[in-house]
């Protein structure tokens, strides 16, 4: 199988993007064909071979990766798998791109692997990055409903059979929003810890636009996929959760405003999901009202 791989970057971390170059470079088998996206940046330098695109101006997370996709053509058809890595991040082994052909080869329904993301100094992988809601141990595969967007591997059937990621969300829940359309229409989704991304430990906060863009994107999501008796539930549970975890007043003054925003501006075409889906992301450990 014919493997690719989509960088985006704003060109702040030009050390880091050729380390991630340099260990994409060294997976085993076949080489893997690259594209980095300068989101609005121009792109540093990078190996000889490696594809550049430098938008001129920043398209978010989802455009920018929906850009690198079509650079594959359209859906990335012209290879079979399309990791997604994050610009700061590192491979931490030379078998990554082989596990991955392994993997969607003796399973013709897997659609989407979540990799384990480790810390390089410390090898811990926080809780959040473990996409289900029994992460207390990341060393365990298995089964999951969604799947980290800097570092995973899609089978490029799934992008034509259901589309990329949704441009408007700019950044945050883009990969879960792709993952329930994968799920609904058939695909399944792997968390394999033995496929790790070094990535520092980071707080999901750092970014100014944080607690807006996940309380609007969290509502744009609901509206967009589930059916109508569940979306308030979906949104009632995910209200309480962020009041419990008491923010800080000015988080919770720009969550709200999010959370506004989403109910009162388009989230782009509504797709509800099946209800055979509901069950069974049910089954998998994750029912969509949490």
């Amino acid at each position: 199988m014919k493997v690719g791989a989509v960088i985006i970057t704003m060109g702040n971390r030009p050390d880091e993007l050729r380390a991630l170059l340099d260990s994409v470079a060294k997976q085993d088998g076949d080489p893997v064909e690259v594209v980095v996206v300068g989101n609005g940046s121009p792109v540093p330098d990078v190996p000889e071979g490696v594809r550049t695109i430098e938008l001129p101006e920043n398209l978010g997370i989802p455009g920018g990766r929906n850009v690198g996709i079509e650079a594959f053509g359209p859906a990335g058809r012209d290879v079979d798998i399309l990791l997604f890595l994050d610009d700061d991040g590192l491979l931490a082994g030379h078998e990554t791109a082989e596990l991955c052909r392994k993997a969607f080869e003796a399973d013709p329904k897997l659609g989407i692997i979540s990799f384990r993301i480790a810390d390089p100094d410390t090898g811990i992988t926080q809780r959040r990055h473990v996409p289900r809601l029994r992460a207390s141990d990341p060393m365990r595969s298995s089964r999951v409903t969604t799947f980290l967007g800097g570092a995973n591997a899609v089978r490029t059937r799934v992008l034509a059979d259901v589309g990329g990621l949704p441009d408007e969300f700019f950044y945050a829940h883009e990969e879960t929003d792709l993952a329930w359309r994968a799920l609904d229409a058939g695909w399944m989704i792997d968390y394999r810890s033995d496929m790790v991304l070094y990535h520092p430990t980071t707080a999901p906060s750092r970014h100014a636009v944080y607690h807006r863009m996940v309380a609007r994107n969290r509502v744009w999501l609901a509206r967009r996929n589930l059916p109508a008796l569940l979306v308030p539930v979906y949104l009632g549970v995910w209200l309480l959760l962020t009041l419990v975890r008491r923010p800080s007043r000015s988080a919770l003054r720009a969550w709200f405003g999010g959370f506004r925003e989403g109910w009162t501006t388009p989230c782009g075409p509504r797709r509800p999901m099946k209800w055979r889906t509901v069950w069974r992301l049910t089954r998998l450990g994750r029912p969509p009202v949490i």
